[in-house]
């Protein structure tokens, strides 16, 4: 035994140096993340999170199905709650948009204008207050069949292009919870009646059977969209093939170009600031749900989604690893940033009608507009981590 001992004395130490050895080698490689692996792991999240809006939206037109079959309160309030869950996962993806991608570039004729185009003139689709057969639903003459491919031919039609939006989450929203007619301090989102879908129901709105095919036709349109985006960017689709094949700068220039411009001029500008200004509900996200406050943290976590490279059970080599790797202090300062903007946003009064209600200069307001002001900063210093990556976005 005396002899064995030093034996495996020093075998164990041999060991132990070799496994130490080893674990440095591999932290070493491990340090060293590569555009590709950064472009190669975004292609993962992209599909991953579009998946989920798909498979999300799938259950939102089953509630749909199921209500409008039998419409009763009950399924009435499912209904709206899948509607509220499939904005969860699909308001990450906007981070997508912008990078001249498949959703929104027009020479690969994107969907995005079928899915979340806003804000809606609501009397392009059904009554409103004080005009009770306004709307495609209520124009049979004009609309005599509601189907799906009437509902896209209508988008954008008429004389009012911009805003006469047919189809959509938010037109989704809008057949769901009608006109949110009351006061911001109420704290209320619309409030229409279950029974605009029941035939025969007294003291309602009519065409109560063309109103749930338009709402079955809405979702049915928004799951083919949302699968045409799952197709392109699953493994061997076609666009995450053409992404993959795209020099390494051009291609995270785009991803950089989504998440920038979604924070530095669709969020905070036109989503916050221009209903912040004009004081008016009409001009927020989701008016009619009040889940405005939503879609902004949605935003705004998609972004960071992408920067830090992790969605849900994926997580790989990111932006923020390039960037650290360039310039700790450009690292650094942009997770100060990005936690104050998360902050700031989190800070915003609930509903989002409510703290726009007395403009910039109230105390309410005063939160968004520093929310405002700090997503600004955050985008800000993503384009300086971009440059130091040697990545010029916009040029």
């Amino acid at each position: 035994m005396k002899n064995l001992y030093p034996k495996v004395a020093f075998a164990l130490f041999a060991g132990l140096t070799f496994f130490a050895c080893s674990s440095n080698d591999n932290n070493d490689s491990k340090a060293v993340v590569t555009k590709k692996q950064v472009i190669e792991n975004y292609t993962n999240i992209v599909y991953a999170n579009y998946k989920q809006a798909y498979d999300d939206a799938v259950l939102l037109e089953t509630a749909i199905k199921t209500f409008t079959t039998t419409p009763t309160n009950a399924n009435f309030t499912a209904a709206k709650t899948a509607w509220k869950t499939s904005r969860e996962s699909y308001g990450t993806t906007e981070a997508f948009r912008f990078a001249n991608g498949p959703i929104d570039n027009e020479a690969l004729d994107g969907p995005e204008a079928y899915m979340n185009s806003w804000p809606l003139d609501e009397n392009y689709i059904d009554y409103v207050d004080g005009a009770a057969n306004a709307g495609i639903i209520n124009s049979l003459t004009e609309f005599p069949t509601i189907s799906k491919t009437v509902l896209i031919e209508a988008n954008s039609g008429g004389s009012n292009p911009e805003k006469n939006i047919s189809v959509g989450y938010h037109a989704i929203e809008f057949l769901l919870w009608g006109q949110d007619l009351t006061a911001p301090s109420a704290k209320l989102p619309g409030q229409r009646p279950y029974t605009d879908y029941v035939n025969g129901a007294t003291g309602t709105a009519t065409n109560q059977g063309r109103r749930a095919d338009y709402l079955k036709a809405c979702a049915s349109i928004l799951i083919d969209d949302l699968n045409s985006l799952v197709q392109q960017w699953k493994s061997g689709g076609s666009y995450r093939n053409a992404f993959l094949a795209m020099p390494e700068d051009i291609a995270i220039k785009n991803i950089y170009l989504g998440i920038t411009t979604l924070v530095t001029a669709e969020l905070p500008i036109e989503r916050m600031e221009v209903a912040l200004e004009n004081a008016d509900q009409e001009d927020e996200h989701s008016c009619f749900s009040d889940n405005t406050h939503r879609d902004i943290a949605l935003n705004l976590q998609g972004v960071i989604n992408v920067y830090q490279g992790k969605y849900e059970n994926v997580e790989g080599p990111s932006l923020e690893d390039l960037v650290k790797q360039a310039d700790v202090a450009t690292y650094d300062e942009t997770l100060t940033s990005l936690n104050s903007a998360t902050a700031k946003v989190a800070a915003i009064s609930i509903p989002f009608d409510l703290a726009i209600s007395g403009g910039p200069d109230s105390p309410e307001g005063a939160k968004v507009k520093t929310a405002v002001q700090q997503l600004l900063n955050f985008g800000a210093t993503l384009l300086k981590g971009a440059t130091k990556i040697k990545i010029t976005v916009n040029g």
